[in-house]
């Protein structure tokens, strides 16, 4: 098939060209290193596929045009699927597919740096210690053995973090609406949301997107949690109010924050705007506490992780030419 493939960077072409080579080149790869939005979706036309990323935006309107444009299939080379009108899609006969499961690992082990880097502030050593300063005031941490661990949402990646913080010998709390049996053999123990936030010293967020999860964590909840507790998001961007946030850190409230997604990203991540003034001031006032780490959307980079998407996205662009339907379809809303 045709594909046009949308935000790509010189790493997406590396591992879809891999992918897409060991399969014996079934589909003409075109990359394009526009967003996908209801402006660009034009340079699509043509093509029966498109590759979207997760800060591409598929409404209504790029959706009409994608399918004016002789489109059939959207292929997520990503997880989540909350930037896609799902009803739209439906509604003009376009499959969408993704890419349930690469590396939880890869995620799981990025919460656990953002944790060890925050409590031991790392980042700060490292920039003290480039200048000549080798003085210890303000880098106090504390030992994870002992402390609550908070896991909201344990799918795979949270499963995989529950074990490497019950392997620090945290207490490990979980809330699920659907727990697995795998985290009584780790000695997680399930909880309700309140219990987990007013119990917990860590809180993280790996719970996907939906209506009844955006702004999970807002005003009232920071309140309901231990004062100074160290809140990480590595989840979805929405899944916390980051004026909230603000107003937490401001008030000690929140004593360490992670973040590897925020929620007006699609703007910011994955470009180099080292050279411009950021237009975004909540994320201008959160980078101005020496208490908050945020990286750019990278929790999902590792070589293992970037070959599962590749692959995975191969899989569902080949089912999709030889049976009409995508290996990983996302169903239409009910």
């Amino acid at each position: 098939m045709q594909v046009a493939v949308f935000s790509t960077k010189s790493y997406d072409r590396r591992f879809l060209d891999a992918a897409n080579a060991a399969a014996g080149q079934p589909h003409a790869l075109r990359y394009l290193e526009a967003r996908l939005t209801r402006d660009s979706a034009t340079l699509a036309a043509g093509a029966e596929a498109v590759c979207a990323f997760v800060n591409d935006e598929l409404d209504r309107p790029a959706l009409e045009a994608l399918a004016s444009g002789g489109t059939r299939l959207v292929a997520l080379r990503s997880a989540g699927f909350n930037h896609v009108d799902l009803a739209a899609a439906a509604s003009l006969g376009l499959a969408v597919a993704r890419v349930p499961a690469y590396s939880p690992h890869a995620v799981a082990e990025h919460t656990v740096a953002l944790i060890l880097s925050l409590n031991r502030k790392i980042h700060r050593a490292y920039a003290r210690v480039r200048e000549g300063n080798f003085a210890l005031e303000g880098l106090l941490g504390f030992d994870l053995r002992g402390r609550t661990a908070g896991i909201v949402g344990a799918g795979k990646i949270g499963l995989a973090v529950a074990r490497i913080m019950a392997g620090f010998g945290c207490r490990v709390l979980v809330h699920d609406p659907y727990p697995s049996p795998e985290l009584a053999a780790i000695g997680a123990t399930v909880a309700p949301l309140e219990t987990l936030l007013a119990e917990s010293d860590i809180v993280s967020l790996h719970c996907p997107l939906t209506p009844d999860t955006r702004h999970l964590i807002d005003h009232a909840a920071i309140a309901r949690m231990k004062h100074g507790v160290m809140l990480i998001n590595t989840g979805r961007g929405a899944l916390v109010d980051a004026r909230a946030l603000i107003e937490g850190l401001k008030n000690g409230a929140i004593g360490h924050l992670g973040l590897d997604v925020y929620e007006e990203e699609s703007d910011l991540f994955f470009e180099d705007l080292s050279d411009q003034i950021l237009q975004d001031d909540v994320f201008a006032r959160l980078l101005t506490f020496p208490n908050v780490l945020i990286t750019g959307h990278q929790a999902f980079f590792t070589a293992e992780a970037m070959q599962a998407i590749a692959h995975t996205t191969l899989e569902n662009l080949s089912s999709f030419a030889a049976t009409g339907r995508p290996v990983h379809a996302v169903a239409p809303p009910a």
